[in-house]
């Protein structure tokens, strides 16, 4: 084994699903290790004893760190003794939560794998949430704006678009409108009565930065105000005052990921129907 391969740390993630729950936790984990080269072997779909033989040929080849997620309680433990007959570190990731549950609902799970994939009311509305961003993308579809959850305004360049589609991956309608300089938004928000309207602002040098990337991935040459400093920094502050005018939440995205974005639209509506729903339970009968 040479030096650069002995620095690098193998984690097997092993899942009964299609392991997007044992994904996102090991992602979220390992982002806390930035000096640590970690080659990751992904193995979904485990459900039989014959399918767990190829996880088992995997970590001879590949000796390291074992996290899984099965509801089978004998497929559980056999992962687990292979593991300890390999003198691999092992972790059973739902079993805490799942023990935790048990005691406080009074009852077992169904131990029922992809059981969070079923073809449910939640998962119909989800979908139908994901139709509606695409169909409301980029001003489209302006006078049936009154159905959204959200509406999320900002210039180009700001993460409306994948804010949106992400927030419908939790059920949640999400309308995007681009604010364009010299086009005045022919909208009457103040009959706007559902929707919680949120402005997405940037950073102006951030901003044309990645709009010179844009322009240079589109092969386009010549000079327009979409990347003008000056034009960009009015084309912010213009917004801003919109955004003031509405009374609306401001989002910086600046130094912000998607899911970040997406986590505090999502906070901004929980606090809304909170507080709604203390109006109508303060309201007289």
């Amino acid at each position: 084994m040479n030096e650069s391969e002995k620095d690098v740390f193998h984690v097997h993630l092993v899942s009964d699903a299609t392991g997007e729950t044992i994904n996102s936790i090991a992602r979220a984990c390992l982002a806390q290790f930035e000096n640590v080269e970690v080659q990751q072997h992904f193995w979904s779909l485990i459900r039989t004893r014959r399918q767990l033989d190829l996880v088992s040929e995997g970590l001879r080849q590949w000796p390291g760190l074992v996290l899984y997620t099965f509801v089978d309680d004998t497929l559980s433990k056999a992962l687990s003794d292979l593991c300890n007959k390999m003198a691999l570190p092992s972790h059973a990731v739902l079993n805490p939560i799942l023990s935790l549950m048990t005691s406080f609902f009074g009852m077992p799970s169904s131990k029922d794998p992809g059981r969070q994939h079923v073809l449910d009311d939640e998962y119909f509305a989800r979908m139908d949430a994901m139709h509606y961003a695409l169909s409301f993308d980029d001003g489209n579809k302006m006078d049936k704006l009154g159905s959204a959850d959200v509406i999320v305004l900002g210039v180009s360049r700001t993460s409306k678009t994948p804010t949106c589609i992400y927030l419908s991956h939790r059920g949640i309608k999400a309308a995007n409108i681009p604010i364009i300089p010299g086009l005045p938004l022919k909208i009457d928000f103040e009959k706007l009565k559902k929707p919680l309207i949120v402005g997405l602002t940037r950073d102006p040098e951030s901003l044309i930065e990645t709009r010179h990337a844009r322009v240079r991935f589109l092969n386009q040459t010549e000079k327009t105000h979409y990347t003008d400093p000056e034009k960009v920094r009015q084309e912010v502050l213009d917004a801003r005052r919109l955004f003031a005018r509405l009374r609306c939440p401001v989002i910086d995205v600046t130094r912000r990921s998607i899911e970040e974005t997406a986590a505090e639209i999502t906070m901004l509506l929980t606090k809304r129907r909170m507080t709604e729903a203390m109006s109508q339970k303060d309201a007289p009968s």
